[in-house]
């Protein structure tokens, strides 16, 4: 009998993932029988984060990814956070050790950057001032992400306004915390949104689509649905989109390297990706 492994996913309204169709296909392409567990908390009443990886160690899961809205929750759970994890102050990926000792790593920022760039190219945010939504796990890693890209001012905006400030002080002098997304939307180059508003399960805008412009680069973390409701309308009204699709793959790409000790064939990824997707469709979901 062939090697076997085990990983999963842990976060709320995740049962339309469409990480186990890429983890699974990308253990299949190494020779392994790879299987990857959905623990999703509004399914599983009464099971905590804590439960839930404790469980994983127990069972002898090679990691789990974590996904909203324990990105930033988890990280005392961990023996050891990677310097990069700490620095964005919120870990997607666990990988747990034959000793059942967890590291905690973040693939979400290098994803979001492999992204944007095959989405709108790589000089597309350098210089620019851009506006993000929500400053959450995922905004945390996708405003480290925008730094990279070269940002000359990022304007931030989070319903929890302590949350915003903390990750502009984190971020330096380039970020700004804002009160409100609408004063600024019009003047920005790109918009980007990191809150879970428009995905399913969590209905309605991130912020009103009025205000954007042709010419400007909005992007998603989304990718249930692959277009959400905000980013129609932004193409409607002229602007360059990006899903969440590229950049859930791109951080699969990472965390199986942290699992697996190899590099999965991006291209095949995507394939796999678009075929899930499509049956995922075909199926009637979003």
């Amino acid at each position: 009998m062939g090697e076997r492994r085990l990983v999963g996913l842990i976060g709320a309204n995740i049962l339309q993932s469409l990480s186990p169709a890429l983890h699974e296909d990308a253990f299949a392409a190494m020779g392994v029988v790879g299987h990857y567990h959905l623990m999703d908390v509004d399914a599983l009443p009464r099971r905590t984060l804590t439960d839930l990886l404790a469980a994983a160690r127990t069972a002898g899961f090679a990691g789990v990814i974590v996904t909203f809205p324990f990105k930033e929750a988890v990280i005392p759970l961990l023996d050891t956070v990677s310097d990069e994890a700490n620095e964005i102050g919120a870990v997607n990926t666990v990988v747990i050790d034959l000793a059942g000792r967890t590291t905690g790593h973040n693939t979400d920022r290098s994803g979001f950057r492999h992204a944007f760039i095959e989405a709108f190219g790589k000089h597309a945010a350098r210089g620019q001032s851009v506006l993000q939504l929500g400053a959450g796990g995922a905004g945390r890693a996708v405003a480290f992400a925008l730094m990279d890209l070269g940002v000359a001012s990022l304007r931030i905006y989070d319903r929890d306004t302590a949350r915003a400030k903390k990750l502009c002080s984190d971020l330096g002098p380039r970020s700004e915390p804002l009160d409100a997304p609408e004063p600024v939307a019009a003047s920005v180059a790109g918009i980007v949104n990191a809150t879970p508003v428009g995905m399913q399960g969590h209905p309605g805008l991130p912020m009103t689509p009025d205000l954007v412009r042709a010419g400007q680069f909005v992007a998603d973390v989304i990718y249930t649905p692959l277009e959400t409701e905000f980013l129609k309308a932004a193409k409607a009204r002229g602007a360059r989109t990006m899903g969440g699709a590229g950049m859930c793959v791109h951080q699969a790409v990472d965390a199986f390297r942290h699992f697996s000790g190899k590099t999965p064939d991006i291209a095949r990824l995507k394939r796999t990706f678009a075929a899930a997707a499509a049956r995922r469709t075909a199926g009637g979901l979003a």
